[in-house]
């Protein structure tokens, strides 16, 4: 009765699995494994048979709806995914940020979670694209927050186009903090649309060096445009959920690599 019941139960699982991942554009084997019930291992086997079906493709740990390299999740539902990991980021990322410092801050999920461990700084400049980061950041007294100009692009909460660029144009920071759509050995930081890769191209440009926040969903992932090539990360931050094959081959390319373990991962 038991071996009876197993398909029946692999399908339902299969199917919650594919309505997780077009609720999120894509997820990790870990939180897919999470909200079904079942182990990863489990899971990566229903994605490898559903990606042979085509109603999935496999992504570096986790899985992501057919041809979505140039896909562009909203906000809303990015912020929700990962959470633990990306506080643990920007707790780590925020120790990167000296006193005196200017910096530019990109959009993103994550990068919100870094202006919020920003607002006990002082004598900090921020200059951002982000509506979510300037509003974290409006009230901190020792931070001084300067916002690009520009179109607000809706999925992101953030400023782009050639007034956002030309704000950029000329200025000069001690060190930017993009968190993009994927980081890859290959081809570096990408997002899925080209003016907002613009807007992030030039956020990095105007920096010494560039800090990316990535959590383990990210990394080894390539969307469409890229932003910053590998030999020009020179921090990335992720979770202890990351590939360690591409975070090995990105700091062959020369990025210093912050692992931080999430508090559930130590038993808190």
């Amino acid at each position: 009765m038991a071996e009876e019941s197993r398909p029946a139960f692999a399908a339902e699982r299969r199917e919650r699995i594919l309505e997780l991942v077009r609720a999120h554009g894509s997820m990790s084997l870990r939180d897919i494994a999470v909200k079904v019930h079942a182990s990863e291992v489990t899971v990566r086997r229903d994605v490898r048979a559903m990606e042979a079906e085509g109603l999935l493709d496999r992504r570096r740990g986790g899985a992501a709806l057919p041809g979505r390299i140039g896909h562009e999740q909203s906000y809303t539902g990015k912020s929700g995914q990962c959470a633990a990991e990306k506080a643990a980021i920007a707790s780590a990322a925020a120790r990167l940020v000296r006193p005196g410092d200017a910096i530019t801050l990109g959009p993103g999920s994550t990068a919100e979670a870094l202006a919020r461990e920003l607002r006990g700084h002082e004598d900090l400049t921020v200059v951002t694209n982000s509506l979510h980061a300037a509003d974290v950041l409006a009230g901190a007294a020792g931070v001084e927050v300067v916002m690009t100009g520009g179109t607000v692009h809706a999925p992101m909460r953030a400023l782009i186009g050639p007034a956002a660029e030309a704000a950029l144009s000329g200025l000069r920071v001690n060190r930017a903090f993009l968190s993009g759509n994927g980081v890859s050995a290959d081809r570096g930081l990408s997002t899925p649309n080209p003016a907002v890769a613009s807007v992030d191209r030039a956020l990095a440009d105007c920096a010494e060096e560039t800090i990316v926040l990535a959590d383990h969903t990210k990394v080894g992932a390539d969307t469409m445009v890229p932003t910053v090539a590998p030999e020009d990360i020179a921090h990335l931050v992720t979770d202890s959920s990351a590939d360690p094959e591409v975070l090995m081959t990105l700091e062959e390319s020369g990025a210093l690599v912050h692992v931080v373990v999430v508090a559930d991962e130590r038993g808190q």
